[in-house]
């Protein structure tokens, strides 16, 4: 199958061109489109299309792109156009008709702009992130009352990793806790893929992982079903791209390293004296 990634550069290319695509082509409704339920982030969708409709939607672009990977087709509450997930956190919005595409966010304009399509994906990253194990975790609890949990995807080569975990103290004085996922940012077959197993698979992941953000050695092992590979997999469904990558309780992805005071005030936590 063809990757949702090239999918979209093969898409952004033909917007860069055209500004807006026309597809040519109508009435051809492909079979292959699943359909999944999902919790509509737009509010009530102005819309009462059949799912037979919603397909014929995406059915011209499907015709062209049979390998298209979709996931989802959705009514959104804009008259006339429907939402097209792909994996990785891709979204596409689509004429009822099936002839134009647009690439790109939806916003909500009111008081303030309001981003529809990442509220659809923190929706969607959130009942992921639910359904991980928490034995599967590397959990580093606050020593006192949690004001937040955060999930946090980590490579332990990564030097912003390391540099968030060396004041792992500092995001336990605001109550953060921090649990984390495997990333080995350069494939499962590097050696840093290898040690992050290592790592899983200790006796004490808590006191391995430490070790190995420190450089310093630790014992190789492997287990049955170490949970890395589908960690891995997990960072890429929720779209991440680079590591650190923090997604709280919500659903929302922070990308990089941010200090414990910035991330505190983004999650509304004061310091108590």
């Amino acid at each position: 199958m063809i990757q949702a990634n090239s999918v979209l550069n093969f898409l952004r290319l033909q917007v860069s061109h055209a500004g807006l695509i026309g597809l040519g082509l109508t009435g051809l409704l492909l079979a292959l489109v699943s359909l999944t339920p999902v919790v509509q982030a737009e509010g009530p969708a102005n819309s009462n299309a059949t799912q037979a409709e919603l397909l014929q939607a995406v059915g011209p672009l499907q015709a062209i792109r049979p390998d298209l990977p979709v996931e989802a087709v959705f009514p959104t509450n804009v008259p006339g156009l429907v939402g097209v997930d792909l994996p990785e956190g891709t979204t596409l919005y689509m004429t009822a008709d099936g002839k134009h595409m647009i690439i790109g966010d939806m916003f909500a304009i009111g008081d303030e702009l309001e981003n529809l399509t990442e509220q659809r994906r923190s929706l969607k990253r959130k009942v992921i992130m639910d359904s991980v194990p928490l034995a599967d975790m590397v959990i580093f609890p606050p020593q006192g009352k949690v004001n937040a949990v955060l999930n946090i995807f980590t490579d332990v080569d990564c030097g912003y990793c390391r540099k968030l975990h060396s004041e792992i103290a500092e995001y336990g004085k605001y109550g953060i806790e921090v649990r984390y996922l495997a990333y080995p940012r350069e494939g499962l077959q590097s050696e840093t893929a290898q040690t992050m197993r290592s790592v899983w698979c200790s006796s004490d992941p808590a006191a391995a992982l430490t070790r190995a953000k420190n450089s310093q050695r630790i014992a190789q092992r492997d287990c049955p079903n170490d949970p890395v590979d589908a960690q891995f997999a997990i960072g890429r469904q929720v779209g991440v791209s680079g590591t650190p990558a923090i997604v709280t309780a919500e659903g929302e992805l922070f990308p990089g390293y941010i200090p414990a005071p910035q991330l505190a005030q983004r999650l509304g936590i004061e310091l108590q004296p």
